[in-house]
Formats: structure tokens, C-alpha cells, sequence
């Protein structure tokens, strides 16, 4: 199993620091082509069974997330945050940079959660990682943030009731998706929305209409 050293070794010889497009204020560490990550990491996998590397990627859901808290911060500012399934820690960062008094970004991947300290130093934002998987419980958050995380209907059975729950003890919780197949249909306030450009290699096409979601009980 790879050492946390071998991990940020990793991610600093395959990615560069880039600024996502829809927030140029946060550096990261992204790749600038998927085939040759995908690929390094399937190598890598062979020997450590690693997920794929969606923590080298600044998704449409986290990008608009992130922007939204940075040109509205009353949202975070003063409170205690979590990012689930941070990936990078874009939005983990961005909620910091907004003035959020504790961010949490939570990733089970830990080469995700190598990045996200890579990021947050880069940023010199102050993030404290978890771990592990939190769906079922409350630890005193004031916002959850959570992008991009109705792409598989596995997930998003597991991941909706427990922020409808959330939200009805009191959470804001806010969204980011760009249209996945799985997002409920009911219970959702849209509260911003943002034309996201990305790739036709990641999402089939070079624009995604994103919106922030604010997820009721």
C-alpha cells in the first residue's frame, strides 16, 4: 500500500497547479489530460485496488458550489462546514476562503485526501480531513456542501435520505449538479445558477449548465 509520501509524490508528477475556470482564485493540483492519469492510476491500482482519480478533476457541481460561497459568503461565514466527498477540496476551500470558522472535507479515498491537503496548503486554507464514511451521522454542522454526488443511483440512495435528515435538523445543505441522472425531482430550491465550461472528454460536451440546490427536508 502506498505511503502518504508516495501518494503526494504521485499527485505532484501528474497533475499541475491550475486554476479551475469558474474560480480563479483557488490553485490546484488538476489534470490537464485524462487519458495519461486514468492510466497511471490503473497501473497504481493493480497493486493498491485504487478508485479512479476524481480528485484530479474540478467537476461542474464543486466549481459552481464554490463560486457561489465566494460571491455570497453570508452562507458560511462564522459556521462550521462539511464537504462531502470533497474530491479535490475545491468547495472545502472555497467555504474557508469565505470566511466559514471550520471546514471539514470528507473523502474515503486516500489519494483524494492527499490532494486535499496538497490544495488546502497551496490555498493556505486551514481544512481538517475526515476520513471516513459519515453518511448516517450528525457532528454539529451548521452547511453541508455536497457536489456532484447524483451521478449513480447507488450513491445517491444512500447519500439524499441522509441530508434530507440534515436538513430537517436544522442543516443547510447546498448542492452543485450539472444535471446527473440521479438528482431528486422534488425538494430542491435553486439558488444559483452557473454556465460551467469543461471538456467533451469528462462530460460530453463544453459547457454544463450547473446549478446550486438547496436541499429541503
Amino acid at each position: 500500500m502506498a505511503t502518504p509520501e508516495q501518494r503526494r509524490s504521485f499527485i505532484q508528477a501528474q497533475t499541475v497547479l491550475a486554476a479551475p475556470p469558474l474560480t480563479p482564485e483557488i490553485k490546484l493540483h488538476l489534470a490537464t489530460e485524462i487519458t495519461p492519469i486514468w492510466e497511471a492510476t490503473e497501473a497504481t491500482l493493480e497493486a493498491n485496488n485504487l478508485p479512479p482519480p476524481y480528485w484530479a478533476f474540478a467537476w461542474p457541481g464543486g466549481q459552481a458550489l464554490t463560486r457561489f460561497l465566494l460571491d455570497q459568503p453570508q452562507w458560511v461565514k462564522g459556521k462550521r462546514v462539511l464537504d462531502f466527498a470533497a474530491g479535490s477540496g475545491l468547495s472545502a476551500i472555497g467555504a474557508k476562503l469565505a470566511g466559514a470558522e471550520r471546514v471539514s472535507a470528507n473523502e474515503i479515498d486516500d489519494f483524494a485526501i492527499e490532494a486535499i491537503l496538497l490544495n488546502a496548503a497551496t490555498n493556505n486554507a486551514a481544512i481538517e480531513v475526515l476520513r471516513h464514511d459519515l453518511i448516517g451521522r450528525n457532528e454539529g454542522w451548521d452547511v453541508i456542501l455536497a457536489g456532484d454526488v447524483c451521478y449513480e443511483r447507488p450513491m445517491a440512495d444512500r447519500v439524499i435520505p441522509w441530508l434530507r435528515s440534515l436538513a430537517g435538523a436544522g442543516v443547510t445543505v447546498l448542492m452543485g449538479d450539472p444535471g446527473r441522472a440521479y438528482l431528486p425531482e422534488q425538494g430542491l430550491v435553486e439558488v444559483a445558477r452557473y454556465d460551467v465550461p469543461t471538456s467533451k472528454e469528462l462530460e460530453d460536451r463544453e459547457l454544463r449548465v450547473t446549478r446550486v440546490l438547496r436541499l429541503m427536508p
